[in-house]
Parts: C-alpha cells; structure tokens; sequence
C-alpha cells in the first residue's frame, strides 16, 4: 500500500498547483522509492519507461506546424468561414464536431481531433465567431467559456467513443483487467456495451452545449445592460 504515495503526490501537487512535470516526476520517485528501489533505480526506471514509450513526444512535431498555420491566418480564415453561415451558433457548431469527434474515435480514428491540431487553431475560434455573429465582440469571460466548451466537447467526445473501437488500448486493458480476474469476455462483447454509455454521453453533453448558446445568450445581455447603465 506504501506505494500509493505517489498518488498522494500527485493529488497535493495539482491542489497546490506545482508544475506538473516536477509532480509526476516527484511521484514517480516517491513511488519508487516507497516500493523499496534507491533514489538512482528509481531516476532509472522513470527514464527506461520515458524512452522506451519516447513516440508518445512525436505529438509535440505537430505544434510547429500548427504554429506556422496559425501565422499564416489559420485561424482568422476559420472565422471568415463560419461568419457567411448566419444560422451557425456555438452550441450547433460544437454539437456538430462532437458527433464527428464520437463517430471518427469509434472506428478508431482517434488522431482526426485533438486540442492542439483541431480545436485551438480551428474549432474555438469557430465557435468564437459564431458568437459574435450573434452578439457582436464577446468580453473575456464569454470567450474563455467558449474554449473550454470546446476544449470539453472534444475530451467527452473522444472518451466515449473510442471504446466503441475493438483495437483500442482501454478495450484491451478492460479485458486484461477482468481475465485477471478470471472473467473472460471478447473485445467485442465491450465494444457493444460501450454504444449505450455514447449514446448517452452524446444526449447529456449535447444538451448541455444546446443549452450553452442560451447561457451565453443571458450572460451577454447582462453584460451589456450593466455597461449601458454605466
């Protein structure tokens, strides 16, 4: 039990806000150490597992290119182009990218969406757009909301539907899990199980996103009202 120190580590090292690097690498030598390794096995073991799963940090090739795009007008042409759709709303828009974000995790297509490839550069500012399209200049507050909806909406999206996947690594690790445990089940028995649980993910998420355009809607009026008072 000594060794969920380092879970203990992680949870007080995002209450407390320290950089998240220096808490997983504090938990991983907390949990090393606690496990009965010395301080160099443990520095070890966490370099062995960095390099020997290393093609995970090939995401970090995408955000130069991304970079560049975003240079060169990415985001501003993303505007332009949901602005000449006048029944776009926030809501609509990110409800539309949900369902694709669900349908393309659940043939495994993971890789499609992403917060650094799709939803900074493309997604947000989109949502943003059809906002204004509405109310006209969005105050931060309005705006910050809008990115983590959409930020939400692909997290929700891609987590329920990737388990619709039969060779993805959740449905992989659940019936490792459960033979381990002397019940033996087929990927595609979890598969099929996971349709109800997207399908409901979809109705929750997908209402409260409906439901965002008139919160934003409320909030904006207001906004406006106490800056025509002043």
């Amino acid at each position: 039990m000594l060794t969920l120190l380092g879970v203990a580590v992680v949870v007080v090292g995002f209450v407390v806000r320290i950089h998240p690097l220096l808490v997983v690498a504090a938990a991983a030598v907390v949990t090393g150490l606690s496990a009965g390794m010395s301080l160099v096995q443990g520095i070890s073991a966490l370099g062995k597992a960095f390099n020997d799963n290393r093609y995970v940090s090939l995401v970090w090739l995408v955000l130069p290119v991304i970079g560049l795009l975003e240079r060169s007008g990415l985001q501003e042409r993303a505007r332009a182009l949901v602005s000449r759709v006048k029944t776009a709303t926030t809501g609509r828009l990110l409800l539309a990218y949900f369902m694709i974000r669900q349908l393309s995790a659940a043939v495994g297509l993971t890789s499609l969406g992403g917060h650094a490839q799709m939803v900074r550069p493309l997604i947000a500012p989109m949502a943003e757009a059809a906002a204004e399209n509405r109310h006209g200049p969005l105050p931060d507050a309005a705006r910050f909301r809008i990115r983590a909806a959409a930020a939400a909406a692909d997290n929700v999206a891609l987590f329920f539907g990737e388990d619709i996947f039969l060779a993805i690594a959740s449905i992989l690790l659940i019936k490792g899990f459960l033979e381990q445990n002397g019940i033996l089940v087929e990927p595609l028995q979890l598969s099929v199980w996971a349709i109800p649980t997207a399908i409901l993910a979809l109705v929750v998420h997908g209402t409260r996103l409906l439901l965002l355009d008139r919160r934003l809607r409320r909030e904006l009026a207001r906004a406006d009202g106490g800056g025509a008072r002043a």
